[in-house]
């Protein structure tokens, strides 16, 4: 009787400590936020040095993100999070996406996602434990999911 109430309780103990941790990674590290009032990892987004300036633009008909490419060499970087910048200069509501898009239908996927008024900037922060596991490559996409058939840009890491 008592090995099978030891062997259901470890049981029991393994299932919740798998489900918890799965949880955990679910719900992922991206922080969305003010410069003021957003945090990620526990740090402050404004004790966080700016890695990433992005600027929704338009260029005649053309809507899209300003730089369309960014590089990153994490070999020289410390390891505090990556803060990106996301401003919207159009006229209009602008949308900014960044994702994986190899693994866009995993639950384990690194995903921000965020709508910009004329002329707001938001921060968004990301954990490089985020960018190197739940990613697949060296290249993340980023484009305007309110107009997605307009060019994106991508981030470049050098890991």
């Amino acid at each position: 009787m008592r090995s099978r109430i030891a062997a259901l309780s470890f049981a029991l103990w393994g299932a919740l400590s798998f489900g918890a941790s799965a949880w955990a990674l679910q719900a992922g590290g991206v922080e969305v936020g003010d410069l003021e009032s957003g945090s990620v990892a526990g740090q402050p987004f404004k004790e966080l040095e700016v890695d990433v300036q992005l600027f929704a633009v338009e260029l005649g008909s053309l809507k899209t993100w300003y730089p369309p490419t960014t590089v990153i060499d994490f070999k020289v970087r410390p390891g505090r999070p990556l803060l990106f910048k996301v401003t919207n200069m159009s006229s209009g509501e602008r949308g900014f996406q960044m994702t994986d898009r190899v693994n866009a239908g995993s639950p384990f996927v690194l995903k921000a996602e965020v709508v910009l008024k004329p002329g707001e900037t938001k921060y968004i922060g990301v954990p490089t434990s985020d960018l190197f596991y739940a990613t697949q490559g060296n290249t993340i996409k980023y484009h305007d999911h309110l107009n997605p058939k307009q060019p994106g840009g991508k981030l470049i890491m050098v890991k």
